[in-house]
């Protein structure tokens, strides 16, 4: 009795060596590699923009306005924009004010700004700022 002989396709086939099995890991590789580089890239534009600022100070000047005292670091060379708000004694807010800063020449900059409010405050603070 003779025995068929198996040939290298028949095994190539039958333990999967003929197909090509790392397609599927190079596409999922070069998707890997583009989502790291895509946040990467968001990172760090999302960090070039990034605007802080720090509370220096307050005085009240009178029941119907507030000066407030802050500082805008991180960006230069920018416009940027800050909301500076007056809270009263529970902390609800009695007056804000878009201050726009033009062209910040240094990474760090000390600004004032007055705040009319609607009745007497007890502080006053910067609530957020960004690159316009």
């Amino acid at each position: 009795m003779t025995r068929p002989v198996t040939t290298p396709e028949q095994l190539d086939d039958r333990y999967g060596r003929g197909r090509t099995r790392r397609t599927p890991w190079i596409v999922a590789g070069a998707i890997a590699v583009l989502a790291v580089g895509a946040y990467g890239w968001m990172t760090v534009t999302q960090s070039m923009n990034s605007v802080d600022a720090d509370d220096l100070g307050f005085v009240l000047v009178d029941e119907h306005s507030v000066d407030v005292r802050f500082q805008v670091s991180g960006v230069q060379g920018k416009d940027v924009v800050c909301i500076v708000e007056a809270l009263d004694e529970e902390f609800g807010v009695v007056g804000w004010k878009v201050v726009e800063i033009p062209d910040v020449a240094s990474h760090s900059q000390a600004q004032s700004a007055r705040v009319p409010t609607v009745s007497a405050a007890t502080t006053g603070l910067v609530n957020t700022c960004w690159v316009a």
